[in-house]
């Protein structure tokens, strides 16, 4: 793991909700959000940059990973709960404000409490997944049109255990398989290949990934091994619970239909980049739906894991958009 200095981890009650925290370095707040499957150590170079720079930066596991609060029912895992973590989070930790950064389904965690609270989540940055409010159609129906003949992975996810008796026949290949295959490094598909997003009838999510022939530089071995344990620890019923509240969020989501995000804002999005890709309409939208961008960035040969591919980018980014706040000074 790469040194991080001052490193504090330690679990704080969130109204009655266990997080675990980790944080280095004092300043205003920044609050990182990871998405699946991951755990706060996605954010780890993030971690780094962003403490030596000024900042206090608190990465968390969020409810379902790690050393977090777990439950079993799937609407615990619905968005407002999710950002409701966050609002206590940045106050149980004493402060009144704070910036927030998601990636993958931490963007719209991220994106959501920022919608919520912007009197507490001054700027927000985007990574992966971009910013699209609530729509018209059931996710779940769209979701749906997309898989076609096959099954969006989304889909996929959505019946209990499913895709929890899959990943249990093999976790750390599964794991290694599927950050492998949504990297910039997977190779690319050949003529008529399918990638890892769909799942052929019958299937397997599995069946369409690929393992890497070679060392990966942002994913050692030990990376590897931190993410396998956490998820030994945890298991994947709470993060796979967080796609199976995609309605749910729908309908708790009525009252801020087709809302901008009105804060200051950042999106970085990859190249090679599955949710980039697929989110080309939300991104043509910014100037609606994020009013206030300060800068949109698509990173070259970048894959899904953003902020681990290519972190000094993800970090200059970051750290350009941070200096744009005053923090009353």
């Amino acid at each position: 793991m790469i040194e991080i200095q001052g490193l504090k981890q330690y679990e704080i009650d969130v109204r009655g909700v266990k997080i675990h925290i980790v944080e280095a370095g004092e300043g205003p707040m920044v609050l990182f959000i990871h998405g699946f499957p991951e755990s706060w150590y996605s954010w780890r170079h993030q971690l780094a940059a962003v403490s030596s720079a000024g900042y206090r930066a608190v990465a968390i596991d969020v409810r379902g990973y790690g050393h977090s609060y777990a439950p079993d029912a799937i609407d615990e895992y619905r968005l407002v709960h999710l950002a409701g973590d966050c609002v206590g989070v940045v106050q149980t930790l004493g402060e009144q404000s704070s910036l927030i950064v998601g990636h993958d389904w931490g963007s719209p965690i991220a994106a959501t409490a920022a919608c919520f609270r912007p009197d507490i989540f001054q700027g927000v940055a985007l990574i992966s997944v971009p910013y699209t409010p609530r729509g018209d159609n059931k996710p779940s129906e769209f979701f749906k049109l997309l898989g076609g003949e096959e099954e969006f992975y989304i889909e996929y996810f959505q019946k209990p255990g499913r895709a929890e008796v899959e990943i249990a026949e093999n976790p750390a290949e599964w794991l290694e398989g599927f950050y492998f295959t949504a990297s910039g490094d997977a190779p690319p598909l050949l003529e008529n290949e399918i990638g890892m997003g769909f799942i052929s009838p019958g299937g397997k999510l599995k069946d369409r990934l690929k393992l890497p022939e070679h060392p990966l530089q942002w994913l050692t071995a030990e990376d590897l091994e931190f993410y396998v344990k956490q998820f030994e620890r945890s298991g994947f019923t709470g993060p796979l619970n967080r796609y199976r509240c995609v309605d749910l969020d729908w309908v708790d989501l009525r009252i801020h239909h087709e809302t901008p995000l009105t804060q200051p804002s950042l999106y970085i999005g990859g190249e090679k980049d599955g949710p980039t890709i697929l989110g080309a309409g939300s991104i043509a939208r910014f100037s609606e739906t994020l009013p206030n961008l300060v800068n949109s960035v698509i990173l070259p040969n970048v894959g899904h894991w953003i902020q681990q591919e290519d972190p000094d980018s993800t970090n200059s980014l970051l750290l350009d958009f941070f200096d744009t706040f005053s923090f009353g000074q």
